[in-house]
């Protein structure tokens, strides 16, 4: 039978450990090591809390790499880094530490090279490469990607899947999350959702 490889494309667990480096996700008592730019890391929660990250999955002949977003457009401009020549995952995460998402994108569509070379560890050379193979690529609509995220049904099953996988029962968490929607509202983050469903477990 031959090997099929499966690729992970979202993880919903808790944080077990946080560094700007890497961190560590645990999902139902598997520990998956993530890494992550620093745009995602100076949002994510305490020590402990829930999080739900999209994942890039990078697959060389040595090792198995994940990487996490706290957004689909965040992860979507990464994989779109990596199709130009002579970037890698690391060096793409590397961007969207040294740059804001939204600034990344419009210096792509202004060709404004400047701004790339500012970014630490990018060279003029690459700086001009970024521009040259990207910035037809990057749709004014770009941010649209995120739309997925806010779907919801989507976004109910993935809050009771992060319940679920944090150790309760499956009707109590169906209870709990639609108190929290009750109360907050389905337009809000998913992360904020899982945190107020997780408030009626204690009280």
């Amino acid at each position: 039978m031959p090997f099929t490889l499966k690729l992970i494309a979202r993880l919903t667990g808790k944080l077990a450990y946080k560094s700007p480096e890497y961190l560590v996700l645990d999902v139902n008592g598997v520990g998956y090591q993530v890494f992550v730019p620093l745009s995602t890391f100076y949002e994510l929660p305490e020590k402990g809390d829930p999080v739900s990250l999209q994942i890039y999955t990078s697959v060389r002949e040595d090792a198995i790499e994940l990487y996490g977003f706290l957004t689909l457009e965040e992860r979507e401009l990464f994989k779109l880094l990596l199709t130009v020549s002579k970037i890698g995952p690391k060096l793409a995460r590397n961007i969207l530490s040294g740059i804001s998402v939204k600034e990344l994108k419009d210096a792509l569509v202004s060709s404004n090279v400047l701004k790339l070379h500012a970014i630490p560890g990018i060279g003029h050379k690459t700086a001009e490469r970024l521009v040259l193979e990207l910035r037809d690529k990057i749709p004014s609509t770009f941010v649209a990607h995120d739309v997925e995220e806010a779907s919801g049904d989507e976004k109910l099953g993935d809050a009771l899947s992060a319940l679920v996988n944090l150790g309760y029962k499956r009707n109590l968490a169906e209870q709990a999350i639609k108190r929290a929607v009750g109360e907050i509202g389905l337009e809000s983050p998913l992360e904020e959702i899982i945190r107020v469903s997780l408030k009626y477990f204690s009280s």
